[in-house]
C-alpha cells in the first residue's frame, strides 16, 4: 500500500492488525510544549521496525518510578531534529498488560526519508530523540545498502561489532551509508549461567546481568520458565548502550531464532539433554514478550483489543500425533505457536524484495535429540555427523524416490532405520512452506533476499580420508556434517526448495543467515554435489558476541586428541591457536594434518580434497562482527566486517577491525545460474578460511 493510496482509515485498521496505536500527520505545527529528555524514565531506549514507504513501527518503554506511573505517550515524529514541524503525531495507552512498552504505527510518511521521533510522558519527560527511515518507493532504482546481524550474548560477550558499525556509518558518504539493520535472531541467550555455578566459559568471564525471577535450573545453567522470565531478559539485554544505540539509529527487521524462545526448541517442546520437555505456555511467553519488545509488523492471534497481546490459554502437554509435515496436533501446541506468526514480507525500492521465514516455530523435531538417532552418533569424533546417514534419516520413507534401507550401516554394525516409515523432516512446515515459494514466484524484484535464520551451506570435511597413522576410524563411507540442527539436518526440504527454483527459473534468489557464529559465502544447489549448477547464493554472518565452533573446538578439545590437529593448529610462530578447521572444511583434514606436521601452508593445499568444499567460497568459524549488503540492478556485494573477539567493551570505534572481504554475484538470468566472486579483502585472514579458487558456480 503506498502513501498515495493509503488513507487515515486503513492506516488505523493497518496499526489495528498488527497490535499498534497510530500516529499521523497532523493538521497544525508543532510547538506548544517543550519535552525535557529524560532518558532515566526510558531505560531500555527507544526503536523502530519494519518500514515501509510510508509507514514505520515505533516503539518504547516507560515503566512507573517512585515519582508517578505514566499511563500515556505522546509519539512526535518529524523531518527536524527540533521537532518544529512534525510529519506524524499521535497517542498510545501505556499498561502493565503490556510490560509499559508501547508500540505506535506511524503513517502518512515520505518514501525513502530520514525521521526523527520522540516519546513525551504526561508531564513532560522525553525518551531519547531515535531515528529511523523510511523504505524507497517501490519504483526506486537506486542501490539498497543494510546490514545484517545475528546472535549477541550479552553475558558471555560485548556489542562491540554495533559500536563499530555506528562509528563506521557516521563517517560513511552519503551513499554508503546503511539504511537498516536485519536481525537473524538471538537477540538474547535464554540459557544463563549464574557467576556462582560456572564464573568461566572458555577464556570468557561470565557476567551476572540478570536473575530470573521464577526460572529453572538444568544442570549448572538456568532457563526462564514464566512471561516475567522472557520480559526480564529483554530488559537486561536493551540497558547494553551499544545494542541501545544501534536500535535508536536505524530500524531494525527481526526474526526469532531458538534461544529466541529455548536452545533445543522446536514447535512449543524443549529438550536439554533430558528427553522432550513440554512447554506449550513457555512458547506463549516467548511469543508474547517478542510481540511487546522488537517493533515488527507481526500478527497475534487474540481477539479483542489488539494493541496488546492476548495469550491462548494452553497446558504443557506431550505431542503424540503429528502430520505429515511433522507438526504436533496437540491443540496446546497448535494454539502456542499460532499465537504469533513472524514470517512476512518486505519490499525495499525496486531492488529488493526481503521475505523472512520462521525457521524454528513449525519444524518437525530435529534428528538430533532424538533416542532413535543415538546409535548413529559418531562418538569420537567432536561436533559432528554423518552426512550419508542423515540424508537417510532426514528423508524418511521419501529417501531414493520412496525406497528407503531397512538397515544403515554404521561403524560395520548394521543398525534398524528408525525412520523408513516415517515423513520427511521439515524446517518450515506447509502452510508457510506455500506461503514462502508463492513469494518467490510472484515478486519482480532483481533480488528476492531471504532472511534465512539458518544456513543451509553444508560444512563438512572427509573424516573418511583420514590416513592410517591417526589411530580413528570414520564409521561410514561419507563426509561429516558439522552439526544437523539447520538446514543440513533438513536436507530433503532444502532440495525441495532448490529444485522449484531451478524448474521454475526463478532468478536473483540470495539467502542471508545467522546461527552458526561463522563467517560464510558460497552457492547452493538442489544437489550439493553438483555446485557447478547453482541456482542461488549464501552468506552467513558471525555472531555479534556469541562464542563460535572454533572457540569450543578450542578449548574442548584436549592437547592430547588424535583428532586435534584437525581442528586447531598452533602456530609456532605467533603461539596462538589457529583455526586449522577452517582448512578441514576448505581443503580436507590431510591438509590440516599436514600443516600441523611440516608448518608450511603451501605444502599442506597440495594434498586438498577438491571435492570437499567447491560450494564454499568463504569460511571463518571464528569470527564476529557483522555483514554489509548493497543491492543495485546489476549485482548484489556483501562485505564481511570482522572485529577482534569481543571479551569486554570497547567503546569509540567498537576497537580494531580484523578483516573485510567483499564477495559479489552479478544479476543472472533465468536461464543461467550465479557466479560467485570474491572481490576484494583488507587485514588479515584465517587460517585456511579462503577457497583458492576465485569464482564459484557457474563457469
Amino acid at each position: 500500500m503506498t502513501r498515495a493510496t493509503m488513507t487515515r482509515r486503513e492506516a488505523i485498521a493497518l496499526a489495528s492488525a498488527m497490535g499498534a496505536s497510530l500516529a499521523w500527520p497532523p493538521d497544525l505545527s508543532a510547538g506548544r510544549w517543550a519535552p525535557v529528555e529524560r532518558r532515566d524514565l526510558f531505560p531500555q531506549g527507544v526503536a523502530s521496525g519494519d518500514p515501509t514507504s510510508d509507514s514505520v513501527v515505533l516503539w518504547t518503554r516507560r515503566p512507573p518510578t517512585a515519582q508517578g506511573r505514566a499511563v500515556r505517550l505522546t509519539l512526535e515524529v518529524s523531518e527536524r531534529t527540533d521537532f518544529e514541524r512534525l510529519a506524524a503525531r499521535g497517542e498510545a495507552p501505556l499498561s502493565a498488560d503490556a510490560d509499559w512498552t508501547c508500540r505506535v504505527l506511524a503513517a502518512g510518511l515520505k518514501p525513502g526519508t530520514v525521521y526523527w521521533y520522540r516519546f513525551t510522558d504526561e508531564w513532560g519527560g522525553s525518551s531519547r530523540v531515535g531515528r529511523t527511515l523510511t523504505a524507497p518507493d517501490d519504483a526506486d532504482p537506486r542501490p539498497v545498502r543494510f546490514a545484517f546481524v545475528s546472535c549477541q550474548n550479552n553475558q558471555l560477550g560485548a556489542c562491540n561489532a554495533y559500536r563499530r558499525l555506528i562509528w563506521e556509518d557516521d563517517r560513511a558518504p552519503r551513499t554508503e551509508l546503511v539504511e537498516f539493520v536485519l536481525h537473524l535472531g538471538d537477540f538474547f541467550y535464554e540459557v544463563l549461567w549464574y557467576p556462582e555455578d560456572r564464573p568461566q566459559i572458555y577464556s570468557r568471564k561470565v557476567r551476572d546481568i540478570l536473575r530470573y525471577p521464577d526460572g529453572e535450573k538444568h544442570g549448572d545453567f538456568h532457563v526462564p520458565t514464566s512471561l516475567r522470565d522472557y520480559r526480564a531478559l529483554y530488559c537486561a539485554y536493551l540497558l547494553d548502550p551499544d545494542l541501545q544505540d544501534a536500535r535508536a539509529r536505524w530500524p531494525f527487521v527481526c526474526m526469532a531464532d531458538n534461544h529466541d524462545f529455548s536452545w533445543k526448541g522446536w514447535q512449543s517442546q524443549e529438550n536439554y539433554g533430558e528427553g522432550i520437555l513440554p512447554a506449550q505456555t513457555r512458547k506463549v511467553a516467548a511469543n508474547q514478550a517478542w510481540f511487546e519488545y522488537q517493533p515488527a509488523r507481526v500478527v497475534h492471534s487474540g481477539p479483542g483489543e489488539l494493541a496488546y497481546f492476548d495469550p491462548p490459554t494452553v497446558s504443557d502437554a506431550p505431542i503424540h500425533n503429528f502430520d505429515d509435515d511433522g507438526l504436533g496436533l496437540e491443540p496446546g501446541n497448535l494454539a502456542a505457536i499460532g499465537s504469533l506468526r513472524l514470517y512476512r514480507m518486505l519490499r525495499w525500492g525496486h531492488n529488493v524484495d526481503l521475505v523472512l521465514t520462521d525457521n524454528r516455530t513449525y519444524r518437525s523435531e530435529p534428528l538430533t535429540d532424538r533416542p532413535k538417532v543415538a546409535p548413529f552418533r559418531p562418538a569420537q569424533f567432536p561436533g559432528v555427523v554423518a552426512q550419508d546417514v542423515t540424508e537417510i534419516l532426514d528423508a524418511g520413507r521419501a529417501y531414493r524416490s520412496g525406497n528407503p534401507p531397512a538397515t544403515i550401516r554404521f561403524g560395520g554394525t548394521d543398525f534398524p532405520n528408525p525412520r523408513k516409515d516415517s515423513p520427511p523432516l521439515s524446517m518450515l512446515g506447509g502452510p508457510q512452506k506455500e506461503w514462502f515459494l508463492n513469494r518467490l514466484r510472484e515478486s519482480g524484484a532483481p533480488w528476492k533476499l531471504w532472511g534465512n535464520s539458518v544456513a543451509m551451506l553444508d560444512w563438512r570435511t572427509d573424516f573418511q580420508n583420514l590416513p592410517e597413522s591417526v589411530p580413528l576410524k570414520w564409521p561410514t563411507t561419507g563426509y561429516a556434517l558439522f552439526g544437523d540442527d539447520d538446514w543440513s539436518g533438513y536436507r530433503h526440504e532444502r532440495a525441495e526448495l532448490l529444485k522449484v527454483v531451478r524448474d521454475e527459473r526463478i532468478p536473483g534468489l540470495v539467502t542471508l543467515c545467522g546461527d552458526r557464529h561463522a563467517f560464510l559465502a558460497g552457492v547452493l544447489s538442489p544437489t550439493p554435489e553438483a555446485p557447478g549448477a547453482p541456482v542461488a547464493v549464501e552468506f552467513v554472518t558471525g555472531s555479534i558476541s556469541a562464542p563460535g565452533l572454533f572457540e569450543a573446538l578450542e578449548y574442548g578439545i584436549p592437547e592430547s586428541h588424535p583428532l586435534r590437529p584437525v581442528f586447531v593448529y598452533r602456530n609456532p610462530s605467533s603461539g596462538a591457536n589457529d583455526p586449522a578447521v577452517n582448512l578441514s572444511m576448505t581443503s580436507g583434514v590431510r591438509a590440516s594434518l599436514a600443516l600441523s606436521e611440516t608448518h608450511d601452508l603451501a605444502q599442506a593445499i597440495k594434498v586438498k580434497n577438491p571435492e570437499v568444499a567447491p560450494h564454499i567460497a568463504f569460511a571463518d568459524v571464528g569470527g564476529h562482527g557483522y555483514a554489509i549488503v548493497q543491492a543495485d540492478a546489476d549485482a548484489l556485494r556483501v562485505e564481511f566486517v570482522c572485529v577482534t573477539r569481543p571479551l569486554e567493551r570497547r567503546d569509540g570505534n567498537g576497537g580494531p577491525v580484523v578483516y573485510r572481504i567483499t564477495h559479489q554475484v552479478e544479476r543472472w538470468g533465468v536461464t543461467e545460474g550465479p557466479r560467485l566472486m570474491r572481490t576484494s579483502w583488507v587485514g588479515v585472514l584465517p587460517l585456511g578460511s579462503v577457497n583458492q579458487s576465485q569464482r564459484f558456480g557457474r563457469p
